[in-house]
């Protein structure tokens, strides 16, 4: 849901994101293998972020990872510790419980009987690998796997006339509880309540606004749909989803951070993207992701001087191929694999003019400096790109 525009955040910003990114990536591989990997996400790892925005000694939670095909062969410091283990154990439990629901549903390949008693198995080796980390970080992950046995059967009672916020109710309490252990984890506990707060209604935002993506492919399909289900209008899902965005931005006045920058941005800024993105009112041409154009807001980055280091043709060649397998030739910020000049994809380039107000989005205030838009600060306004 949350996906920032590198455009929008800034080098800094853009940087702590990519680390707390890679950081929730290796926690999973490190604690439970390759295969855990894929269950990493952007919310995800809005854990990762709040644990170290609170944290007294933020940079105490960061370490350097080896080269990755991601960051083009190229070493960085990522996120780690007990932030990063707590969003890899949400990541697993939550992916779990998504993959089952896919199998209840019988999508795709998932409606064969084989493929179907494979993805269970897995679904279930996911819920212990996340019990186990949630428990070395002092969380007990059996508040989201309540959760997720609960949604089944809201769900199986919900009908026309039934309140959305019934439905949504098991994910609020999933997200309450993860949010608020961040408190704990940072030695913050009277964050613990706001948080808990800011949780809930990022679960209630969550669960809305994919119910609003996949509203028409579920009707084709016969899916089961909460919106549809309940005969919840897209007018009074936007009201709720724009009442839990600003309900978001209140809460988090409330917490006491260390350095609040990354969360606020996201948190504050970029989600009531998520909610234009989906229900199609506003969109920004520079596009989402952490590789979407570099520089910050109203003016490219400068470009950085060519490296020495350049590598010899067989190296630079398997460099390239790792680039060419995760996309990023086409649609990202990369090192060229010889010479090490950064460079971007043939997909990145972007129009300011096509993008509205998209480049001055902060002047409403005088904080966004070269680091991002409102680099923590508590200004009032609310950017809408």
């Amino acid at each position: 849901m949350v996906r920032p525009c590198r455009h929008r955040l800034g080098e800094k910003l853009t940087a702590q994101w990519m680390a707390h990114l890679c950081g929730l990536c290796l926690a999973l591989r490190g604690d439970h293998g390759q295969l855990a990997r894929i269950v990493t996400n952007y919310d995800g790892l809005l854990i990762s972020v709040l644990t170290e925005a609170q944290t007294e000694r933020g940079d105490a939670g960061r370490r350097t990872a080896g080269p990755c095909p991601l960051r083009g062969m190229r070493t960085a410091s990522v996120a780690h510790g007990e932030g990063a283990r707590l969003a890899a154990a949400v990541s697993l439990v939550l992916a779990s419980a998504k993959v089952r629901d896919h199998v209840a549903d019988g999508d795709g390949l998932l409606a064969r009987r084989p493929v179907a008693l494979a993805a269970r198995r897995v679904a279930a080796s996911w819920d212990r690998a996340g019990a186990r980390t949630g428990s070395a970080v002092g969380f007990d992950t059996a508040v989201l796997l309540d959760a997720v046995d609960r949604q089944t059967g809201v769900e199986t009672l919900a009908g026309p006339g039934t309140a959305i916020l019934t439905v949504t109710e098991p994910t609020e309490t999933a997200t309450a509880a993860a949010f608020a252990h961040t408190a704990v984890l940072a030695g913050r506990p009277h964050n613990a309540g706001p948080l808990a707060e800011a949780g809930r209604l990022f679960g209630r935002l969550a669960h809305l606004l994919d119910a609003v993506d996949d509203r028409d492919a579920d009707a084709a399909s016969g899916a089961w749909n909460p919106l549809t289900a309940t005969g919840t209008p897209l007018e009074e899902a936007r009201r709720l989803a724009d009442d839990a965005v600003h309900g978001i931005r209140l809460a988090l006045r409330e917490v006491e951070f260390r350095d609040g920058g990354l969360a606020h941005r996201l948190l504050v800024h970029e989600l009531p993207n998520s909610v234009h993105r989906a229900f199609g009112t506003v969109s920004c041409a520079h596009g989402t992701g952490p590789y979407a154009p570099p520089g910050t807001p109203g003016a490219p980055l400068p470009p950085e001087p060519p490296r020495r280091d350049r590598r010899g043709a067989l190296a630079g060649c398997a460099v390239w191929l790792g680039l060419a397998c995760t996309c990023q030739l086409c649609c990202g910020t990369y090192e060229d694999p010889w010479s090490g000049e950064r460079k971007e994809g043939t997909c990145a380039n972007c129009d300011c003019s096509g993008c509205g107000d998209c480049c001055q989005c902060c002047q409403c205030c005088n904080c966004g400096g070269e680091d991002g838009c409102c680099d923590g600060c508590d200004c009032g306004c609310d950017c809408g790109c």
